[in-house]
């Protein structure tokens, strides 16, 4: 199905509309046989990916959402019907940077009186832990906005968080998770225990059918969280599955807090975002992505299956990483 321009359909306002998740909610809605009207905003519309949206049907609108624009911000989402809203913690790594900016796009699609707001948001690990992991500040400050979303008056709010991005294994420099060791075989090496376990989802292909299937509801619920994953495998398993599917022999390693850090400071990152990464793996092995959530209902009602991490494997250029 078309994007539409037909007033009579909803016009749902999308942030990050040519990124891995704001782009997913628009194709998964595009897939869908209801009409829907798509508001795309990026900071810059004559990127090729904001043209590809137009010549899609969307209305792209350039906007840079950050404090100092609020009347902008403001007038991007008047008449929008719902909204999706996600922040980059990575782009900056500043906290107050992303929870105000995630406030103040919150604050606008309130004013908008949008009928549903769908927040990409993430667990507190510091909640989960008990206190133990504090600085897994990417979640917190997704979570801090979580939080204030349901203070605002917005009468339904849908938390749809995204699980650990497949895409993410393709990382390359100081973003590698796989990576090349001397007698040439790679290795996966992070503090978690082998069986330790995370949720997976292809981003870029899968995010946006738990958003479609939040929009799609019979019904919306004042607050309710969703959270996207395909399957849910260990460390070990990952790289089980990365051998067998590309001939390439990957192993899991788990290292110790004190070599970890140090490959990553080695590379010339900030001690504080050194400690934001080890907590992350820590924090997940031991209390879980997701915390304690029950994340199996997440998976029902979804337009079609979600790829699994060895269909991803096998549909992936893993040239520039297993080279």
């Amino acid at each position: 199905m078309t994007i539409t321009s037909d007033t009579s359909a909803p016009l749902i306002a999308v942030v990050g509309a040519t990124g891995r998740q704001g782009g997913s909610v628009i194709d998964a809605l595009s897939e869908s046989p209801k009409l829907y009207r798509i508001r795309a905003f990026t900071r810059d519309a004559n990127k090729d990916a904001a043209k590809a949206l137009s010549n899609r049907g969307a209305e792209v609108v350039a906007v840079n959402f950050t404090v100092d624009n609020k009347e902008a911000t403001f007038k991007a989402f008047e008449g929008a019907t719902y909204a999706f809203l996600v922040t980059n913690f990575w782009e900056h790594m500043q906290t107050d940077r992303e929870v105000a900016e995630g406030k103040l796009l919150v604050d606008a699609a309130a004013h908008a009186k949008v009928k549903l707001l769908v927040w990409s948001g993430l667990e507190s690990m510091a909640k989960a832990s008990n206190g133990k992991y504090k600085n897994v500040v990417h979640f917190e400050g997704k979570a801090s906005v979580t939080e204030y979303a349901k203070t605002v008056g917005i009468p339904a709010i849908a938390d749809v968080q995204a699980g650990m991005y497949m895409e993410n294994y393709l990382g390359q420099g100081a973003l590698a998770l796989v990576k090349k060791q001397g007698d040439g075989s790679y290795a996966i090496s992070n503090p978690a225990d082998p069986e330790s376990t995370v949720p997976l989802i292809n981003t870029t292909h899968d995010y946006g059918l738990f958003v479609r299937k939040v929009i799609e509801a019979p019904t919306h619920e004042p607050f309710t969280s969703v959270y996207s994953y395909s399957e849910v495998l260990s460390q070990k398993e990952i790289a089980r599955q990365l051998t067998e599917g590309t001939g390439k022999h990957v192993t899991y390693h788990q290292v110790s807090e004190e070599e970890y850090k140090q490959d990553w400071i080695a590379m010339g990152l900030p001690q504080a975002t050194v400690q934001e990464i080890y907590e992350s793996f820590a924090s997940h092995a031991e209390v879980g992505y997701y915390g304690d959530k029950d994340i199996g209902p997440s998976l029902r009602g979804l337009a079609r299956t979600p790829r699994t991490w060895a269909e991803f494997i096998k549909v992936t250029d893993w040239s520039q990483v297993l080279n």
